[in-house]
């Protein structure tokens, strides 16, 4: 599989990581939306078993195994200037154009405490 990035979304991505090191992984969440899933985009420290990565210039993203099936072999995410989400498209397809960023490192933390 292959993202595409461009330089603005670049800087976006890193702006979300901050000073902290992590993971993003693209996935639809399915918790509590009563339907087929939200697609978003969240920050993890750490890959689960399940994972495949994909590197996407000086970043990591991740996709689940049984996910990677319903996305196209070449994606293109986009930052959107002007809100604080993404968009997602293949060649083929709009996969979403308001695709947010989830930061669960602090929470996988907070878990574990």
């Amino acid at each position: 599989m292959i993202i595409l990035i461009d330089a603005y979304t670049e800087d976006r991505l890193a702006q979300s990581l901050g000073e902290r090191p992590g993971f993003f992984k693209l996935f639809y969440d399915t918790e509590n939306c009563g339907c087929n899933g939200v697609l978003a985009i969240g920050i993890l420290e750490q890959p689960l078993d399940t994972d495949i990565k994909v590197t996407v210039s000086t970043f990591t993203f991740l996709i689940d195994r049984q996910q990677e099936s319903l996305f196209d072999n070449v994606l293109k995410l986009e930052a959107d200037p002007t809100y604080p989400s993404f968009k997602v498209t293949s060649d083929s397809a709009l996969y979403s154009t308001n695709v947010r960023i989830i930061d669960v490192r602090d929470i996988a933390n907070k878990a574990v405490t």
